[in-house]
């Protein structure tokens, strides 16, 4: 599995917008499903979002619906995720991933890990 390769993290102030990147670095995706996940300091990674490549279904973790909007860009391979109206909870490294097995939206079921991108928050 080509890792992907996430972009556009950085610290802003609560109430603050930012919008994160994810490309493939090997050159297209190869999965139905693209997904962004976080983990902050002394938690497990989380679920934040999942969108469906040939349908831009959508999905989000209760947490962030309604401030976060993610979104894919056939042309560019790159999966977006909007993050309006932040909080310092949501704080974290950043990550995507790609779907490779049937089930629900955990860490288990996805691949193709990068490096992640860290937001902090201040409050």
């Amino acid at each position: 599995q080509v890792p992907l390769v996430e972009s556009g993290g950085g610290l802003v102030q609560a109430g603050g917008s930012l919008r994160l990147s994810c490309a493939h670095s090997g050159g297209t995706f190869n999965t139905n499903t693209m997904g962004w996940f976080r983990q902050a300091p002394g938690k497990d990674r989380e679920f934040v979002a999942a969108i469906t490549w040939a349908t831009s279904s959508t999905s989000y973790a209760d947490s962030v619906k309604g401030r976060f909007t993610i979104s894919r860009d056939n042309g560019k391979n790159t999966v977006y995720l909007q993050m309006n109206s932040l909080k310092a909870e949501d704080t974290a490294i950043y990550f995507c991933a790609s779907k490779t097995r049937p089930g629900g939206n955990v860490p288990s079921n996805y691949a193709s890990w990068g490096q992640g991108t860290q937001v902090t928050v201040s409050s």
